[in-house]
C-alpha cells in the first residue's frame, strides 16, 4: 500500500489484476465474487486506486509525468467507464456473444441503450475511436551519444487524458491484432473476466476460477448419479 506526504496510504485497488494486457485488466474492472457482481469504477475512488494498480505498466509521454496523478474528475470517471463498456461489448462479441450478458445485471445493449446488436455495436465502436481522441500524440526523435536514436511519445493531452486515449489504443491492437485469436471470456463458475489465452490448452482466467469450475463439475456429476438412482 502506497503512503502519500498528506495523508494516510491509499487503498490499493480492489480489482483483479491478473497480468493480462492492460485493456484486459481495464475489462476487468467489472468482476464477480461471492456476494455478486462489483464495478471498481463505480465505488468512490475506484478508478484512482486501479490507476494507482497499473501505474507501472502505464504508456508515458514525453513531459507528462504519471509520478501522482491527480484524482479523476466526475465526468472523466464516465469517460472512463464509457471506454470500459465499450471494449467488454466489443470483447463478448470477439469471444462468440453479442454482448457482455455474463451474470453483470446489464443488458446487452448498455453501451448505447441501442435497441439492436448493430446500434450497440456502432456506439461500441464510436466510444473507443472517441477515447483515442481525446489526448492526441506524436513521435519524439531523441538522439544521444551513448544510446542513439529512440522514439518517445508526446502529447498536449492532460495525464488522465492519455491515459484514456492510450487504454482505447492498446484495445483497438488487441482487437485487430494477433492477440484477438486469443481473447477468451472466462466461464467459470459466476466469472465475468476476460483473459488472453496463453497456452492451448488454459480454459480459465486464473488457477482459482478453473478449481471452482472443477468442483462445481464434480457436484454435478454426482448429483445427477444421486438423481438417476432415486428414479
Amino acid at each position: 500500500m502506497e503512503s502519500t506526504e498528506d495523508g494516510p496510504p491509499e487503498a490499493p485497488t480492489a480489482a483483479p489484476l491478473l497480468g493480462e494486457p492492460l485493456p484486459v485488466e481495464f475489462m476487468n474492472t467489472i468482476w464477480a465474487g461471492r456476494d455478486g457482481v462489483h464495478d471498481e469504477l463505480a465505488r468512490p475512488g475506484g478508478l484512482a486506486a486501479w490507476l494507482r494498480g497499473v501505474r507501472p505498466r502505464l504508456p508515458r509521454a514525453e513531459g507528462l509525468s504519471l509520478a501522482r496523478l491527480p484524482e479523476p474528475s466526475a465526468d472523466e470517471v464516465l469517460r472512463f467507464r464509457r471506454l470500459r463498456d465499450a471494449l467488454r461489448h466489443l470483447a463478448a462479441v470477439t469471444t462468440g456473444g453479442a454482448g457482455d450478458t455474463r451474470d453483470t445485471g446489464e443488458s446487452r445493449d448498455t453501451v448505447s441503450g441501442a435497441a439492436s446488436d448493430a446500434d450497440a455495436l456502432a456506439a461500441a465502436v464510436d466510444a473507443v475511436n472517441e477515447s483515442c481522441a481525446r489526448a492526441p500524440s506524436w513521435s519524439m526523435l531523441e538522439w544521444t551519444g551513448e544510446s542513439g536514436p529512440a522514439r518517445t511519445a508526446a502529447t498536449d493531452g492532460t495525464p488522465t487524458g492519455w491515459i484514456l486515449s492510450q487504454l482505447a489504443e492498446e484495445g483497438v491492437r488487441l482487437l485487430t491484432g494477433p492477440g484477438r485469436t486469443g481473447l477468451r471470456a472466462c466461464h467459470g463458475p459466476r466469472c465475468v473476466l476476460y483473459f488472453v489465452r496463453s497456452h492451448p490448452r488454459r480454459e480459465w482466467c486464473s488457477a482459482d476460477c478453473g478449481n471452482r469450475a472443477r468442483v462445481a463439475r464434480h457436484y454435478r456429476r454426482h448429483r445427477d448419479a444421486a438423481e438417476s438412482a432415486k428414479a
